[in-house]
């Protein structure tokens, strides 16, 4: 977006909202232009409050927020993480085994169901070690609402393909 047309569109927000997102496009630069690393080898020193963004090679795929960065990203991936624990790795599975359809009822298709499959259970331990071999990026934002804006900006704008906002 040219700066005339970035400056129209803020006159078209109200005022109050402005300072929310005013530096959102700014923050993705910063994100993209990162050097990216993998969740297993995030440096010691890091924000602790941010987005983060998950690639393999050129292909973003997910964005996520935290308020706690490097404990999120491991749970995305750790060999041992739950259902409950690696969401991205559990639509992962739910992908490569074709139970795309989220059920939030017990039984057939349930998470805990699927979690008991051995073939959906296989699928989601690769998922994981898929997520470790990813490449991340992240950027410091410790204001709630900006967080969540700037998650849904960098989705909306790198077209992140499992990044959903619907309501469950």
């Amino acid at each position: 977006m040219g700066f005339r047309k970035a400056n129209d569109a803020f006159k078209a927000v109200d005022p109050s909202f402005v300072p929310y997102i005013e530096h959102l496009h700014t923050k993705m630069q910063v994100l993209v232009a990162m050097a990216p690393v993998t969740p297993v080898s995030l440096p010691s020193v890091m924000c602790k409050k941010g987005i983060y963004l998950l690639s393999e090679g050129n292909k973003h795929l997910y964005v996520g927020r935290s308020n706690e960065i490097t404990a999120r990203l491991l749970r995305h991936c750790r060999p041992g993480a739950t259902h409950r624990m690696a969401a991205f790795a559990f639509r992962l599975a739910r992908e490569a085994t074709g139970n795309l359809k989220a059920t939030y009822r017990k039984g057939a298709g349930s998470r805990a169901a699927l979690a008991l499959d051995p073939e959906f259970l296989r699928a989601f331990t690769e998922a994981k070690a898929r997520i470790r071999r990813m490449s991340v990026r992240f950027v410091e934002e410790t204001d709630p609402t900006k967080q969540a804006l700037l998650e849904i900006y960098v989705s909306v704008v790198l077209q992140t393909p499992y990044n959903d906002f619907d309501n469950h």
